[in-house]
Protein backbone atom coordinates (compact mmCIF):
# COMPACT_ATOMS: atom_id res chain seq x y z
CA UNK A 1 0.00 0.00 0.00
CA UNK A 2 2.70 2.15 0.82
CA UNK A 3 4.52 1.40 -2.31
CA UNK A 4 1.56 2.49 -4.34
CA UNK A 5 1.32 5.63 -2.64
CA UNK A 6 4.78 6.32 -3.21
CA UNK A 7 4.37 5.47 -7.16
CA UNK A 8 1.41 7.63 -7.19
CA UNK A 9 3.28 10.78 -5.22
CA UNK A 10 6.01 10.19 -8.13
CA UNK A 11 3.85 10.22 -10.76
CA UNK A 12 2.16 13.59 -9.81
CA UNK A 13 5.79 15.35 -9.45
CA UNK A 14 7.05 13.78 -12.58
CA UNK A 15 3.45 15.15 -14.58
CA UNK A 16 3.84 18.48 -12.70
CA UNK A 17 7.37 18.49 -13.74
CA UNK A 18 7.17 18.43 -17.23
CA UNK A 19 4.34 20.56 -16.99
CA UNK A 20 6.22 23.56 -15.86
CA UNK A 21 9.43 22.35 -17.94
CA UNK A 22 8.05 24.41 -20.90
CA UNK A 23 8.14 28.33 -20.70
CA UNK A 24 4.61 29.29 -22.44
CA UNK A 25 3.70 27.13 -19.23
CA UNK A 26 5.48 28.70 -16.64
CA UNK A 27 4.27 32.11 -18.43
CA UNK A 28 0.50 31.25 -18.05
CA UNK A 29 1.07 29.79 -14.17
CA UNK A 30 2.30 33.95 -13.68
CA UNK A 31 -0.36 35.19 -15.13
CA UNK A 32 -2.71 32.65 -12.97
CA UNK A 33 -0.46 33.80 -10.21
CA UNK A 34 -2.00 37.36 -9.91
CA UNK A 35 -5.30 35.26 -9.95
CA UNK A 36 -7.77 34.17 -12.07
CA UNK A 37 -8.71 34.27 -15.67
CA UNK A 38 -10.90 33.57 -18.73
CA UNK A 39 -8.70 31.34 -21.11
CA UNK A 40 -8.94 34.08 -23.67
CA UNK A 41 -7.43 36.24 -21.12
CA UNK A 42 -4.79 33.93 -20.61
CA UNK A 43 -3.85 33.75 -24.51
CA UNK A 44 -4.08 37.03 -25.23
CA UNK A 45 -0.33 38.13 -24.61
CA UNK A 46 1.27 34.67 -26.05
CA UNK A 47 2.37 35.10 -30.34
CA UNK A 48 -0.11 31.72 -31.01
CA UNK A 49 -3.50 30.54 -31.37
CA UNK A 50 -6.11 30.16 -29.32
CA UNK A 51 -5.82 26.47 -30.00
CA UNK A 52 -1.66 26.17 -29.30
CA UNK A 53 -2.42 28.05 -25.67
CA UNK A 54 -5.31 25.66 -25.12
CA UNK A 55 -3.16 22.77 -25.58
CA UNK A 56 -0.58 23.85 -23.15
CA UNK A 57 -3.83 24.65 -20.92
CA UNK A 58 -4.53 21.14 -21.60
CA UNK A 59 -1.21 19.74 -19.93
CA UNK A 60 -1.41 22.27 -16.73
CA UNK A 61 -5.05 20.78 -16.43
CA UNK A 62 -3.67 17.18 -16.19
CA UNK A 63 -0.98 17.40 -14.29
CA UNK A 64 -3.36 18.99 -11.46
CA UNK A 65 -1.42 22.46 -11.91
CA UNK A 66 -4.73 24.58 -13.29
CA UNK A 67 -7.80 23.70 -12.51
CA UNK A 68 -11.08 25.03 -14.95
CA UNK A 69 -14.54 25.93 -13.81
CA UNK A 70 -17.49 27.39 -16.22
CA UNK A 71 -18.89 30.75 -15.34
CA UNK A 72 -21.61 31.13 -18.39
CA UNK A 73 -19.80 30.42 -21.47
CA UNK A 74 -16.57 31.56 -20.24
CA UNK A 75 -13.92 29.32 -19.32
CA UNK A 76 -12.17 30.48 -15.82
CA UNK A 77 -8.89 29.14 -14.67
CA UNK A 78 -7.25 29.52 -11.64
CA UNK A 79 -4.17 27.26 -9.86
CA UNK A 80 -4.52 24.54 -8.18
CA UNK A 81 -2.25 25.45 -5.27
CA UNK A 82 -2.42 22.33 -3.43
CA UNK A 83 -0.02 21.12 -6.86
CA UNK A 84 2.63 23.07 -6.16
CA UNK A 85 2.33 22.24 -2.40
CA UNK A 86 3.75 19.04 -3.03
CA UNK A 87 6.20 20.26 -5.00
CA UNK A 88 7.47 22.38 -2.38
CA UNK A 89 7.36 19.63 -0.09
CA UNK A 90 9.71 17.54 -2.67
CA UNK A 91 12.07 20.33 -2.79
CA UNK A 92 11.94 20.94 0.73
CA UNK A 93 12.88 17.13 1.45
CA UNK A 94 15.84 16.88 -1.13
CA UNK A 95 17.42 20.21 -0.41
CA UNK A 96 17.31 19.24 3.90
CA UNK A 97 18.91 15.44 2.29
CA UNK A 98 21.58 17.14 0.37
CA UNK A 99 22.27 19.90 3.05
CA UNK A 100 22.98 17.39 5.09
CA UNK A 101 25.10 15.43 3.14
CA UNK A 102 27.07 18.57 2.40
CA UNK A 103 27.44 19.53 6.19
CA UNK A 104 28.88 16.10 6.81
CA UNK A 105 31.46 16.38 4.11
CA UNK A 106 32.44 19.87 5.41
CA UNK A 107 32.80 18.17 8.91
CA UNK A 108 34.77 15.41 7.25
CA UNK A 109 37.14 18.00 5.66
CA UNK A 110 37.98 20.08 8.29
CA UNK A 111 39.30 16.93 10.48
CA UNK A 112 41.13 16.32 7.53
CA UNK A 113 42.19 19.84 7.51
CA UNK A 114 43.26 19.28 11.16
CA UNK A 115 45.04 16.13 9.99
CA UNK A 116 47.50 17.67 7.76
CA UNK A 117 48.16 20.44 10.39
CA UNK A 118 49.17 18.19 12.92
CA UNK A 119 51.80 16.88 10.67
CA UNK A 120 52.33 12.45 10.30
CA UNK A 121 53.91 12.02 13.13
CA UNK A 122 50.85 13.38 15.22
CA UNK A 123 48.40 11.52 13.18
CA UNK A 124 46.12 8.87 15.04
CA UNK A 125 46.55 6.81 12.20
CA UNK A 126 50.02 6.55 10.95
CA UNK A 127 51.61 5.18 7.43
CA UNK A 128 51.07 1.79 7.05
Amino acid sequence: MIEKAATARTARLDAIFAALADPTRRAIIERLSRGEARVTEVAEPFPMSLNAVSKHIRVLEASGVVERHRKGRDHILSINTSSLDEVDGWIARTRRYWEGRLDAMEGLLRELKKDDKRGPKDRKHGPR
